[in-house]
């Protein structure tokens, strides 16, 4: 630890707005500076929501449309900007915690485009990280992913050091599962085995349900599962939509809402006849389908799936997960002590800590990029 580290203040503040985009998930955290392995504390999490008209730009914006112009998009960055920073300062506000005391926002921005293969590649995740240091009156570290993307990475994921700084173990292989918009994985090899962590998108989690189930009940997302259990999956549909080529791609892979969107879905849905319910629940094992696969095909040694992301709340999900690995315990991250609704947040908290220690945020082995970087932008307070 270097003394820079050791004399700045403990408390760092984590901000995502994911795939899905139903929110932004803030994360106050507390991480033990004299500690040898990492330790950090949720002091407190919420998710604050999105006002309509900024949500359904988002969306709009992140499943491949286009901005009717430049203005609109650099306006919609401006007021992504607003909403993190008024997340960060509601969060302190009940939390009882002065903007002084924190050391430093990590904010990853709401990603409108992920274009990790195109000529050049490209990433792009907006919310203006000087609006958020201006608003806030606290250092903010932003835009993580653009580096590892310039290095030859896919800028994603970001999630694997810090995950297995807090849930690897040295007596069975485990998986970290997180179920946004989009679900990835992180393989957690047993520590001192000398093999690499690594990590992956699996595929579409909860954006296409959600964007399915809005679109036929009026509801954002489909509570507890229900919508899906109420239909059958459609073996037919299923197996087209399994037919995608990018779900056997090799990692380093990622994707995201402007790939696995419902102009998607819609192309290969068929036979007219199909019912909604019968639809979400296709789509929900296509979700349980695409992960167990990808388990099965990078790491079968597997003995443990700790899930986090919103996908842990449906119930109907966790058991169609464990009905396709049947020789793996799944289960929350929170019985390992950590929140899984902000898993992701306190990992952009955490990135924001090594940017400002100058330690790489990102894995190679994870990622593609040609070696570790220092991750992100910081704007000063």
């Amino acid at each position: 630890m270097s003394p820079a580290d050791a004399a700045s203040p403990a408390l760092f503040l984590g901000l995502i707005s994911g795939t899905s985009a139903d929110g932004i998930d803030a994360a106050l955290v507390r991480f033990d500076q004299h500690a040898s392995a990492l330790r950090c504390e949720l002091l407190l999490g919420r998710t604050y929501r999105w006002d309509e008209a900024t949500r359904g730009a988002l969306i709009a914006l992140g499943q491949g449309g286009d901005a009717p112009s430049l203005d609109d998009v650099g306006r919609l960055d401006a007021v992504t900007g607003i909403h993190f920073a008024d997340a960060a300062l509601r969060l302190l506000d009940e939390a009882g915690v002065s903007a002084r005391d924190v050391r430093a926002i990590g904010s990853h921005g709401q990603t409108i485009r992920h274009r990790p293969h195109a000529d050049p590649p490209f990433t792009w995740q907006i919310g203006d990280g000087n609006v958020i240091a201006e608003r806030s009156g606290i250092d903010t570290v932003a835009d993580f992913r653009r580096r590892d993307v310039a290095a030859g990475g896919h800028g994603a994921p970001l999630m694997p050091a810090f995950h297995a700084a807090l849930l690897g173990s040295a007596d069975e292989e485990r998986a970290v599962l997180n179920l946004g918009g989009i679900g990835n994985f992180t393989l957690l090899p047993r520590s001192g085995d000398g093999i690499a962590v690594r990590g992956f998108d699996t595929g579409p989690a909860n954006a296409l349900m959600d964007a399915w189930c809005e679109r036929h009940t009026g509801a954002a997302f489909d509570a507890g599962g229900a919508f899906a259990a109420g239909g059958q999956a459609d073996e037919a549909l299923l197996a087209r939509l399994l037919e995608e080529p990018w779900f056997a791609l090799p990692p380093p892979k990622s994707t995201g809402r402007e790939q696995f969107h419902l102009a998607w879905l819609e192309a290969r849905l068929g036979d007219p006849a199909i019912s909604p319910a019968d639809v979400q629940a296709t789509l929900l094992e296509l979700t349980a389908a695409t992960v167990a696969d990808a388990l099965r095909a990078n790491q079968p040694g597997t003995r443990r799936v700790l899930v986090c992301g919103g996908g842990v709340h449906n119930a109907r999900l966790m058991a169609r997960l464990a009905a396709w690995m049947p020789e793996t315990s799944v289960e929350s991250t929170a019985a390992h002590g950590l929140d899984p609704d902000f898993v992701e947040a306190m990992g952009f908290a955490w990135l924001a800590r090594e940017t400002l220690a100058g330690r790489p945020g990102n894995l190679p082995a994870v990622t593609g990029a040609s070696g570790p970087r220092v991750l992100g932008t910081v704007f000063p307070a």
